[in-house]
């Protein structure tokens, strides 16, 4: 019997050592025969820890300064105090950011690349909402003034409106029955294969048709180094829209398990309007995001769309809704009153499923 393929991500390693200091700092110092050496090499580690320390509290200092001016709470009231021009400002904000993305360097944090999001849409794991971002509402000089002046390779498409910065991998597990999950799987399932029967799927591909974007995450493409080792991370995800569909599988509790970045920061403006010009900056940080999760930390979020399962009571209530109320109509005697209270009736329910 042929084995399942597994499903794998490939990730990228970081240059992160997941070992705490002091264990690392005493195993290199019992290597240390004599003791007046070993005392000498500690000496040494703690003044390599106090001069890191020092540039971290440096940067973080100018950092804030720069940041309370720019913070969306309180930060248009001291740039009204200081009484700075447009330029100077400008130049400040810039200042700020330059500052943020040496810290992020240096603390081993890496933009999120294209790959990485596209992973995001293609899958769900706990989030099971389908989001967008309303671009209408980002600003889109900020973070293009300062790739301007500092290039780097390999940004996202939307490196112009906000920045994701992330740093470390982990692994999160669930178990529990996903009754409601496993109804949408089944219902998206479904409308997939009626659109690839009636070949609305392929006029559907044509309106949206893009470059193909090739996913270097899969299992297929691992490249290795020259010794033979595995080049980036790979895990194993285990999701509900690779669950083979049986009476078993719906009806027991499913284990899935999504990769984790452990820490995310997301960096954005405001779209300005014409009563006002935002100076604010948003940094927000986020913990343990699945993968396959990563848009709930997007900016500026529209509102979410329907699931499947939403679809399905949407239409179904206003399909009852239009029999009863035709029902009503034909009746001999057709009482105003009661059209208005199944009209009333539906429409709640319809707009309670769509805005809840």
């Amino acid at each position: 019997m042929e084995q399942k393929k597994k499903d794998m991500i490939r990730i990228e390693r970081e240059s992160v050592i997941p070992i705490i200091k002091p264990k690392i700092i005493m195993t290199l110092a019992n290597l240390i025969e004599h003791s007046s050496d070993r005392a000498e090499f500690l000496k040494l580690c703690k003044r390599v820890e106090y001069t890191i320390r020092a540039w971290y509290l440096l940067q973080f200092e100018d950092l804030m300064q720069l940041y309370s001016l720019f913070d969306p709470v309180n930060g248009a009231k001291k740039l009204e105090q200081q009484n700075f021009s447009v330029k100077e400002v400008d130049v400040l904000e810039q200042n700020f950011l330059k500052y943020l993305f040496q810290v992020m360097e240096k603390s081993n944090f890496n933009i999120t690349s294209n790959e990485e999001i596209e992973v995001a849409r293609s899958g769900q794991y706990l989030l099971n909402l389908p989001i967008t971002v309303d671009e209408s509402k980002l600003d889109k000089k900020l973070l293009k003034n300062y790739f301007a002046e500092h290039p780097q390779p390999n940004l996202p498409e939307f490196a112009d409106k906000y920045i994701i910065f992330r740093r470390g991998v982990g692994l999160d597990q669930t178990t529990d029955y996903f009754f409601m999950e496993k109804v949408d799987m089944m219902i998206a399932r479904f409308w997939a294969y009626l659109l690839r029967i009636t070949r609305i799927e392929k006029l559907l591909s044509r309106w949206t048709s893009g470059r193909p974007k090739s996913d270097p995450k899969k299992n297929d493409e691992i490249v290795s180094g020259p010794d033979g080792e595995d080049e980036d991370l790979c895990i194993e995800r285990i999701r509900l829209e690779k669950m083979e569909l049986s009476v078993k599988n719906l009806l027991s509790k499913t284990t899935i398990k999504e990769p984790t970045f452990d820490r995310i920061i997301v960096v954005y403006r405001r779209a300005s309007t014409k009563a006002k010009e935002e100076r604010g900056i948003y940094v927000k940080h986020f913990r343990n995001i699945p993968m396959a999760d990563m848009e709930i930390v997007l900016p500026e979020k529209k509102n979410p769309g329907l699931t499947p399962m939403d679809w399905v009571k949407f239409l179904v209530s206003a399909v009852v809704g239009l029999v009863a109320v035709v029902g009503s109509v034909e009746m001999p005697k057709a009482d105003l009153w009661v059209i208005i209270a199944i009209l009333s009736t539906v429409i709640g329910y319809c707009a309670k499923i769509y805005f809840t």
